[in-house]
């Protein structure tokens, strides 16, 4: 048997063998479409996904909204301190506000890749604005 120019013409004999011998009777899903179970709503983006998944990688915004979703965990790190416990002094005040302003700064920027990135505005985040992050800490303080 040659393998080279008739490569194609082995595989479609193996087919059509396969096919006489009733190989491909009652196979689930038989005429429909393959279920996506990884994720359904991928459309035709499905294979991608896959292939991404297995690599070990994301799209980009998704990328994007992982950072995102780190960075608003910190935020709520130190807020969560600050309601939890006694006042704090004003030492950590202070440290707890540049830490905040360094956070929304990074934040609005890594928002800003995000929503640059994504494919639709359904995936879209809204920046966050430093002056209500900022009262909502003094507000926790406050408690």
């Amino acid at each position: 048997m040659e393998v080279g120019p008739d490569w194609e013409t082995l595989i479609e004999r193996q087919i059509r063998e396969a096919t006489e011998e009733g190989k491909f009777d009652n196979l689930p899903h038989q005429g429909e479409r393959l279920p996506n179970d990884e994720n359904p709503y991928a459309g035709e983006w499905g294979l991608a996904f896959h292939v991404l998944k297995n690599y070990g990688a994301a799209p980009p915004w998704i990328e994007a909204d992982k950072e995102v979703r780190g960075l608003l965990e910190k935020r709520d790190a130190i807020l969560s301190r600050a309601v939890a416990g006694p006042a704090p002094a004003p030492f950590t005040r202070r440290r707890d506000r540049a830490a905040l302003e360094d956070l929304v700064t990074r934040l609005n920027a890594a928002i800003a890749r995000l929503n640059a990135e994504a494919p639709t505005d359904r995936q879209h985040r809204r920046s966050l604005a430093l002056a209500e992050e900022l009262a909502r800490y003094d507000e926790a303080c406050r408690r």
